[in-house]
């Protein structure tokens, strides 16, 4: 991964991936909790778009939901990044 977004991706992956882990959910538990509420994801395109930390912003709120995660607040972010050996300006 390179540049900017890159880095914007990889938190993308980080966060979902994170949610995931906490509460024991594999991507097949994922893919059937969203089709609980109406969306069509198969569990490999899940891992590959999670892992690329490329998916809409739809997508992205989608998870969030059916993983009952909570807010991510400003700080977590730059708590990340700072992991990541990333510095973004105030």
């Amino acid at each position: 991964m390179q540049g900017p977004n890159a880095n914007w991706r990889q938190l993308v992956q980080r966060l979902i991936k994170a949610q995931m882990s906490r509460r024991g959910v594999k991507y097949q538990d994922l893919s059937e909790r969203l089709a609980r509420i109406g969306i069509d994801q198969s569990a490999d395109n899940l891992r590959n778009k999670v892992n690329k930390g490329i998916l809409g912003a739809d997508l992205l709120l989608q998870i969030m939901f059916v993983l009952n995660a909570r807010p991510i607040e400003r700080e977590e972010i730059l708590d990340i990044f700072k992991e990541m050996g990333v510095t973004l300006p105030d």
